[in-house]
């Protein structure tokens, strides 16, 4: 179960006045002859398979990466997007997102699902179903369109200000789901999905976000570095001042704390809590181009 927010990562492309060079800037600034040179790998991967150069590349986002929000897949979908719209070719966000994992899980080696592509391309509020075959089936969720304000005015997120890097609780992840425990524990986790469908289709804000608490009680129990005292302390806080769920976003560790919390009740979390709170709205539409200027193409 996976939504797309309001917050966005923007890449601008453009021809380089030297075509020689390739500039790449992000939170860094890469000056390359030659496109072996370039040291960040979703740039190099994806740049060396479209023979691209002689370009100059800007990447700024809303929320800095190992926060638990995609932000790393979200810059992959959109690079490939500006890439290929760049080069006069066109992929549907389904491709862009098959292509994306196939950039960073098959070809990058990350231990990492294909959810974060999936959400950052297509957008919206979705069931995403990921299949044996490797296909993806992205079925948005029907809501009635007052609770589905509800269900947005009654989630909030918080920042606990540590940031983390998901490749290693996740590789930890996938070794303990070896054992039998932690297999059943995040088959259980994948049947809530269903269920968590199943209540927003019915109206059942309430038992939605009682679901989103047991899946993070099961979340827990996959791997040491998902939670800690800190982030336990403040979720057992939020569930005693208003919040019926939530959970930590993304591998753990850190980043972003989500509350299902009725709206008469969020100043009381937000006053107990005492974190930096994330205001947000869902968003419909994906990878998006927001702009096409004059180009030769050659």
């Amino acid at each position: 179960m996976s939504t797309s927010i309001n917050r966005y990562c923007y890449i601008s492309i453009h021809p380089y006045f030297n075509e020689q060079l390739t500039l790449l800037k992000y939170s860094e600034n890469e000056l390359v002859e030659d496109l072996s040179q370039i040291r960040h790998r979703i740039f190099k991967c994806v740049l060396g398979e479209a023979k691209l150069h002689g370009v100059e590349i800007v990447s700024t986002a809303d929320v800095p990466g190992g926060t638990g929000l995609g932000s790393s897949s979200t810059f992959t979908v959109g690079l490939l997007h500006a890439v290929t719209c760049y080069q006069g070719k066109y992929y549907s966000k389904e491709k862009l997102a098959a292509k994306a994992c196939e950039v960073e899980i098959e070809k990058l080696g990350s231990p990492i699902g294909k959810q974060d592509q999936y959400a950052a391309a297509c957008g919206g509020l979705n069931y995403i179903q990921f299949h044996r075959d490797g296909e993806v089936s992205v079925t948005p969720v029907v809501m009635k369109g007052s609770v589905y304000r509800q269900l947005q005015e009654n989630l909030v997120m918080y920042y606990t200000g540590e940031t983390r890097s998901a490749n290693s609780i996740l590789s930890e992840q996938r070794q303990n789901t070896k054992q039998e425990d932690k297999a059943a524990n995040l088959g259980a986790m994948c049947a809530l999905a269903e269920e968590m469908k199943r209540s927003l289709e019915q109206n059942d804000l309430t038992g939605f976000g009682e679901l989103l608490h047991e899946g993070w009680k099961l979340k827990k129990t996959l791997a040491r570095g998902i939670t800690n005292p800190e982030i336990d302390e403040a979720y057992e806080t939020a569930m005693k001042n208003g919040a019926v769920g939530g959970k930590l976003l993304g591998a753990g560790g850190g980043g972003f704390l989500l509350f299902y919390c009725p709206k008469e009740k969020q100043e009381q979390l937000r006053v107990a809590l005492r974190m930096r709170p994330f205001p947000f709205r869902f968003e419909k539409d994906g990878t998006t181009v927001a702009y096409i200027g004059e180009k030769y193409w050659d």
